[in-house]
């Protein structure tokens, strides 16, 4: 029998951002237990700040797909306009990639899949809070792990809550009072394709001992 800490490095290096999915229902009580994860998240004073709308209804998920869309697409065609983007992907010398991920990202496609999985859930806080963009994030990545234990996928979107012209667009419709603040959404479904690993950078420039510099590790 595996142990507790086996299963959860397991779940960690098996999480993925999925933007493809099946047309497979997350059952309700799957879902118990994503949101069960995100209630059980630590927070600061134990504020609790953090509020989940589930969104099903198919028109919904496609205004917050348009809106994903287009704020991403803003977003990067800025840093295309400013040469960053060009920066970050300096080191792709397959020109092919490289113009397909300048489309991908520059349209905005990049964060219009959103509406593609079994639902999207909304993560609001309340204002008040002084941790709140903590308390959210803990709460968000035990919904992420939970997903990717239940053999489902997620993904974890910002781009409709970044411009405050978006995000009060997304207030009015979703009926979100002034005193919450919309601080993510996360696509959830069945992944129909399940991407290779990201590339990480190694602890040995990540960790450093007594004072920033000193490797904590050789190798």
């Amino acid at each position: 029998m595996e142990s507790k800490k086996d299963i959860f490095f397991q779940v960690v290096a098996d999480r993925r951002s999925i933007r493809n999915y099946t047309n497979e229902k997350i059952s309700e009580e799957d879902l118990r237990l994503i949101l069960e994860s995100a209630r059980l998240a630590p927070s600061g004073e134990n504020a609790q700040p953090w509020r989940f709308i589930v969104v099903r209804d198919e028109e919904s998920k496609k205004f917050l797909a348009r809106i994903s869309k287009n704020a991403s697409g803003r977003r990067f065609t800025g840093e295309f306009l400013s040469k960053q983007m060009q920066e970050r992907f300096k080191s792709l010398e397959d020109e092919e990639k490289k113009i397909a991920a300048f489309k991908k990202l520059t349209s905005g496609d990049v964060s219009g899949f959103v509406s593609e999985g079994d639902l999207i859930l909304m993560v609001i806080g309340k204002k008040d809070v002084w941790d709140l963009p903590y308390d959210t994030s803990a709460a968000i990545e035990n919904i992420l792990l939970t997903v990717t234990s239940l053999d489902l996928g997620s993904c974890w979107v910002i781009a409709p809550c970044i411009d405050i012209r978006d995000e009060l667009k997304v207030k009015e419709y979703f009926k979100i009072p002034e005193e919450y603040k919309v601080i993510s959404i996360l696509s959830i479904g069945k992944p129909s394709r399940i991407p290779n690993p990201r590339p990480r950078i190694p602890l040995k420039d990540l960790v450093f001992n007594e004072k920033f510099g000193e490797a904590y590790y050789s190798e």
